[in-house]
């Protein structure tokens, strides 16, 4: 079994900087691309950026430049460094990740998610 936990979620103002980590635990074999999506209340879940196994990262138009992703693969871990938040930031993020298994069963994974709210 294969877990992804987010941290780092809460209230901010507009123009606020946060950052949310997500950590990836259990029958892990290799951890390919890893990533972060969003849900905003009543809309549809949205891709917000991902990151390679070597490194390579897409983003979504509305957060380049103001979002980074990074790993940090002796932790199987994932960051999302947000910065010049708007209050259209608000939402849920959570984190996914491709991930073989000691089964050598590859699959998407998903956490739970974290609550991003930006005040304006």
């Amino acid at each position: 079994q294969v877990q992804l936990v987010e941290s780092g979620g809460g209230l901010l103002q507009t123009g606020g900087s946060l950052r949310l980590s997500c950590v990836a635990s259990g029958s892990i074999f290799r951890i390919n691309a890893m990533g972060w999506y969003r849900q905003a209340p009543g809309k549809q879940r949205e891709f917000v950026t991902s990151i390679s196994s070597d490194g390579s990262t897409n983003y979504g138009d509305s957060v380049k430049g103001r979002f980074t992703i990074s790993r940090d693969n002796a932790k199987n871990t994932v960051y999302l460094q947000m910065t010049t938040l708007k209050p259209e930031d608000t939402a849920v993020y959570y984190c996914n990740a491709k991930i073989t298994t000691r089964l050598l069963l590859t699959n998407d994974f998903w956490g739970q998610g974290t609550q991003v709210t930006v005040s304006s």
